[in-house]
């Protein structure tokens, strides 16, 4: 999803489609989890502080701030009981699992920072018909120690924010947080040395303007995963005409390509053979063609002789 290679996650190869190496992944999510918990503890801590001398200083740009940093503490929450779930033992008939919950708690990262954004901006409007005085100096120190705490945030998160969609919607959280505190640092110095109490709600704007645009890309990757799209790092019809160069390929139909969750694709297809190779050797081939061209191990493929007839349908990829 992230436009990586990420075969590695996956273990090695399998002969019938399945991919072994859930102790690498388990220790990849636990480390997810500790490093969401860890920047989860600092934004909390400091959202109260933020509240406090937003309502101390008078200061909207310090509320929009704290609004944001409560969207982070929510979604990093959030974040990392999505991955404990996901680890969770599926029982049958949930044959994915939970891997799921992770996408839906980054769409809802997602919704939740257009709610706080929109708020934001309906605030600011008001507040620029007659701006009220506000404390710069006491604004412009608790700013700074958001921007200090936000820092933070982006090095814990900085290492899974490459291969977990989940952990990189934090991680956007964490950094239009931080350049949400420069906004308000900004609206401090202009308050504090020439008065300028307008600076407030205008930055606190811009403060909504950057929390849309961190959770735009957000929405748009995490309703992909859920409408089955291909992972924009395959080229399906590349893909397609790779798999029908092997020897005895006639031709290859339903193929599909989606994401379980952040890391973990699947491709399946049908392949139609001319009965001229031993379909051993022919899956093997083509399994390795998958890995090599897309990284992905968790291929299903059905192998059908020339007349063979489905009962159903065929629905075309």
């Amino acid at each position: 999803m992230t436009g990586h290679d990420h075969s590695h996650s996956h273990g090695h190869s399998h002969p019938h489609g399945h991919a072994h190496g859930h102790s690498h992944g388990h220790s990849h999510a636990h480390g997810n989890q500790k490093r969401l918990l860890l920047t989860l503890i600092l934004a909390g801590g400091y959202m109260i502080a933020e509240i406090v001398g937003g309502l101390l200083s008078n200061s909207l740009a310090l509320l929009a701030d704290a609004g944001h940093m409560f969207s982070d503490v929510a979604s990093l929450g959030l974040s990392a009981f999505a991955i404990w779930l996901a680890r969770q033992p599926s029982g049958s008939q949930r044959t994915y699992g939970f891997h799921r919950a992770e996408i839906l708690a980054a769409l809802f990262n997602g919704t939740s920072l257009v709610a706080v954004s929109l708020f934001i901006f309906k605030e600011a409007w008001e507040r620029l018909q007659s701006p009220p005085e506000v404390q710069g100096g006491l604004m412009m120190g608790i700013a700074v120690g958001g921007l200090l705490v936000n820092i933070a945030g982006l090095f814990i998160l900085h290492g899974g924010r490459e291969d977990n969609l989940n952990v990189r919607g934090a991680w956007l959280h964490v950094l239009s947080d931080a350049l949400g505190s420069v906004a308000a640092i900004s609206a401090g110095l202009l308050i504090h040395f020439f008065g300028w109490y307008w600076s407030d709600p205008l930055i606190s704007a811009v403060i909504g303007l950057l929390i849309l645009y961190s959770s735009w890309r957000l929405l748009a990757e995490s309703v992909g995963v859920l409408m089955e799209t291909a992972p924009s790092s395959v080229d399906v019809s590349q893909l397609k005409s790779a798999l029908t160069e092997p020897a005895g390929v006639i031709e290859i139909h339903d193929l599909h390509v989606w994401t379980i969750t952040s890391g973990l694709d699947s491709v399946s297809c049908h392949v139609v053979t001319d009965g001229s190779r031993p379909h051993d050797e022919l899956l093997t081939e083509l399994r390795t063609l998958v890995h090599n061209r897309c990284g992905i191990d968790h291929v299903t493929i059905q192998i059908e002789p020339q007349n063979f007839e489905e009962p159903q349908q065929r629905c075309e990829a």
